[in-house]
């Protein structure tokens, strides 16, 4: 496929013009941030196991009717998918104490929650996405009411769907972030699930072992970072067929 324009780029991906109207191509590019960015590296591979991951969890959510922007994968980096407009919201869901939620409420981290928990937070950068509540999106204008009940009940599917994908390979869900879109087909439109899903966005820990196999090992220095990604995508049986290499980074059509 010929090089596109590019149309925007993030800490973890860049998205081009698609082939078509209403289609862009994700890019996964191997930089890692952690800390809203004020620690950054590369993890040799990433971008083309969190490509693969991705691809398998969502083209597995919509066999179960979850309805999200993937079409398909395209290369090792890159898939297509649809063009929606991002609601600017991360959502959050956990399922057991670990990170800020341990910090904030001074809870043992390994903690089994008694319910899961789902929260809200801006999307904004320079103001470290800070936790907001329905009051606060509702009232801003991100989302209407019934947005977030859509978003809600299709967070609470994939969150109860990837909880037993994962027991079933050994891993623990800990916790894990969704992004949302308006897809708009015609006059109608429908919310989304968009952006990723894999060790990026999500912790992921041996079930037996409570061995972290997400970026945490970035985050905290623990080492073999790689081999932890590498580890989910083999547990999941879609380890890249010759194995992860560095690839040569896309060029933008200025």
């Amino acid at each position: 496929m010929a090089r596109r324009r590019q149309v925007y780029e993030g800490k973890a991906k860049i998205l081009f013009e698609g082939p078509e109207p209403g289609t862009l191509v994700q890019y996964f590019k191997d930089d890692a941030t952690a800390f809203n960015a004020k620690k950054k590296g590369t993890i040799t591979g990433k971008g083309v196991l969190n490509n693969r991951i991705s691809e398998y969890l969502m083209t597995r959510l919509s066999e179960i009717g979850v309805p999200n922007h993937f079409i398909r994968r395209l290369n090792m980096r890159e898939q297509l998918i649809r063009e929606v407009e991002i609601i600017p919201l991360e959502v959050v869901v956990r399922n057991v104490a670990a990170g800020s939620l341990s910090t904030r409420l001074g809870i043992q981290e390994g903690t089994r929650l008694p319910r899961s928990i789902i929260e809200f937070y801006y999307k904004n950068d320079a103001l470290n996405d800070p936790m907001v509540s329905e009051e606060h999106i509702t009232c801003f204008g991100w989302a209407t009411t019934q947005d977030i009940d859509d978003i809600v009940s299709l967070t609470l599917r994939v969150n109860d769907f990837l909880s037993g994908l994962f027991l079933g390979v050994g891993i623990t869900l800990v916790d894990f972030k969704l992004e949302f879109g308006r897809l708009w087909e015609n006059e109608e439109m429908r919310i989304v699930l968009a952006d990723e899903i894999s060790p990026d966005n999500c912790r992921l820990w041996d079930a037996k072992t409570g061995e972290k196999m997400d970026k945490d090992r970035f985050r905290r220095d623990l080492g073999k970072v790689e081999e932890g990604y590498q580890e989910v995508a083999r547990r999941l049986g879609i380890l890249p067929e010759a194995g992860v290499r560095d690839m040569k980074g896309p060029e933008t059509v200025q």
